[in-house]
């Protein structure tokens, strides 16, 4: 009698356990809250926790509400791994948003893969992955250096160098910039990749200087890195500046005394000051409405960036394509994904591509001036990603998991 006892209170609990948990729907978040990165990732988490708020307030997603589980991966992929692992196997979480940098993005990439987890990464990045469960919100190059890079060749004159982070995103970026630089008729006058503890670039200025380039790409990551633009700044440098990564991630228009970032121009897909310059119309409208939202959640928030809105976007993609699918399962939740999901956001409408996973995104051309304040001398409307799928990556009819590159691209 005792051990039926037993087994039916231990039923009993398991069988509560069980539709507790069917209560939520569990959203895993592995993002660097500290670390190299944690300045440009911190407004990140907010607007996740911004958009789980609100769509919770507003009832949930098929009657349950959005909860979050989230570690801290201290810009250390060995942590994202090890927390991907307790996400999925532990937690058991629906679906996983998050990582800052290429590198943490690759790291657990696999692992998502493997265990058929739906995962959106929600940043701007080099491009060039075609994962059937991967989904991303944030810009790519056929985006920023498909725009940028001519806008500045015809402005400023055809030599360009480059100075990138030495790991994926900047070696695939750099090789983008060669690639349109090229096409655009200009020239390559130097090149270097530099290491991301790299803090000291008296070195690479004076090989800069040596160049005489028109332009400088700088396609530099964290906050080591970051330190260039102070010291090109204090040695006269003078080249104007471009840049796919600094102001709209890590503000250093912001937080660097002027003139580090005095004429550097930057494609982005959002920034808290859009509706500051734009005085008027849909694009102010929005931005002002989701700083006004964010603030009032996060007064002290530092800086809204273009992540943020990635980040936002992304919750609300997930919770539309849940509805649509009128469930969480991984593969139904991606199909109604391709279906065409859009999601008016901070900067205007973003459609999801079926056969990329990239979202479409308003690109503006951002300028520090002398005082670092900002302009915005182009608006570039839906720009979509079109790179991949042009070049046979079409995963709502092909599954693949890959990453390419201009050199590498697609087999049709």
């Amino acid at each position: 009698m005792k051990k039926i006892v037993i087994f039916l209170i231990s039923s009993f609990l398991i069988l509560f356990s069980n539709a507790k948990a069917a209560d939520t729907i569990k959203l895993g978040i592995l993002e660097d809250e500290t670390g190299n990165f944690a300045i440009a990732v911190v407004p990140k988490i907010h607007a996740y926790e911004l958009a789980v708020k609100e769509i919770n307030a507003a009832g949930g997603v098929l009657g349950k509400k959005l909860e979050i589980v989230r570690y801290d991966t201290q810009s250390d992929n060995r942590r994202f791994q090890e927390f991907a692992r307790r996400l999925i196997k532990k937690d058991k979480v629906d679906v996983v948003f998050g990582a800052f940098s290429s590198a943490s993005r690759e790291s657990i990439r696999g692992i998502m893969e493997k265990n058929k987890m739906l995962y959106f990464y929600n940043n701007q990045y080099e491009g060039g992955v075609c994962s059937k469960t991967t989904f991303m919100t944030g810009a790519v190059p056929e985006q920023q250096f498909s725009t940028l890079v001519p806008w500045m060749m015809e402005k400023y004159g055809k030599n360009v160098y480059t100075i990138a982070a030495d790991y994926n995103f900047g070696q695939i970026s750099a090789e983008w910039v060669r690639q349109i630089v090229k096409e655009a008729g200009g020239t390559m006058v130097g090149e270097e990749f530099i290491p991301l503890d790299v803090s000291q670039y008296s070195q690479t200025i004076q090989k800069i200087q040596k160049a005489k380039p028109d332009v400088l790409m700088t396609l530099l990551v964290g906050a080591k890195q970051a330190s260039f633009y102070e010291q090109q700044a204090s040695a006269g440098l003078g080249i104007p500046m471009a840049t796919s990564i600094n102001v709209g991630q890590a503000y250093e228009h912001r937080r660097f005394a002027p003139p580090a970032l005095e004429n550097m121009y930057v494609t982005v897909n959002y920034i808290q000051e859009v509706h500051e310059v734009i005085k008027s119309g849909e694009f102010h409208d929005k931005s002002k409405d989701y700083v006004k939202r964010f603030r009032a959640l996060y007064p002290n928030e530092p800086y809204i960036n273009m992540e943020s809105a990635n980040a936002y976007n992304a919750i609300y993609m997930y919770a539309k394509a849940v509805e649509k699918a009128g469930t969480t399962d991984t593969m139904k939740v991606v199909a109604a994904l391709e279906s065409g999901i859009t999601q008016d956001g901070p900067s205007g409408v973003v459609t999801m591509d079926p056969k990329s996973h990239h979202g479409s995104h308003t690109i503006f051309l951002v300028r520090v001036g002398k005082n670092h304040t900002v302009t915005i001398p182009k608006i570039w409307k839906d720009i979509q990603p079109y790179w991949l799928g042009d070049n046979g990556c079409d995963l709502a009819n092909k599954a693949d998991y890959s990453q390419y590159t201009p050199s590498n691209p697609p087999k049709n």
